[in-house]
């Protein structure tokens, strides 16, 4: 997207990649874009926009993650600082958000325990059928022509304990830096 999230009068170009990252570049004198900010996040960005969404007056980027996340970066200032010894009050609004929020928690935490305690009446009953849910599993393997290797991205809309990668040739497995993966080596039998 484009957007003038700066607010210097000139839009910036707003980037939602593969990998997570949220990235802001501004067109300053140079012929090419600045990379003004970034920001990563756990998984791929499936679209990006900016915007005022929540407050008037203060600019946001809205990005939508592969497994259905909404995730907001704002320019609203997040701290406040208070003299030493001098209470933070927080403004009518500010207070009836936070209680609203408290009591929404509360709900979803209820209703999660209600929903659990179905699923335990419903498995251990004698008509339970047990299958396996399908899982939409988005995947990418893409040469990257820099330095002659291969990226396998997986995504999947829960926990991936294991992956196995399995080859008829020797494979070199390169370390990247959002990498989380412990990685074990076993010789294949040719058989």
């Amino acid at each position: 997207d484009s957007f003038d999230i700066l607010g210097d009068g000139v839009k910036e170009l707003l980037v939602g990649r593969d990998d997570g990252m949220i990235e802001i570049y501004a067109f300053e004198s140079a012929d090419e874009p600045v990379l003004r900010h970034d920001y990563a996040l756990s998984e791929s960005i499936a679209s990006i926009q900016g915007g005022c969404v929540g407050k008037d007056g203060y600019d946001e980027i809205i990005a939508a993650t592969y497994s259905g996340w909404l995730t907001g970066l704002t320019t609203e200032p997040v701290h406040r600082e208070g003299g030493s010894g001098e209470e933070l009050k927080l403004s009518q609004e500010m207070q009836n958000k936070i209680s609203s929020l408290r009591n929404e928690l509360e709900h979803l935490q209820i209703k999660v325990l209600q929903e659990r305690e179905k699923y335990q009446q419903s498995s251990q009953s004698s008509t339970a059928v047990s299958s396996v849910p399908a899982f939409s599993v988005n995947e990418k393997f893409t040469l990257n022509k820099d330095d002659a290797s291969y990226s396998l991205i997986l995504e999947v809309q829960t926990a991936i304990d294991n992956v196995l990668v399995q080859s008829d040739v020797p494979v070199d497995l390169l370390d990247v830096d959002k990498n989380s993966a412990v990685v074990s080596f076993s010789s294949c039998d040719s058989e």
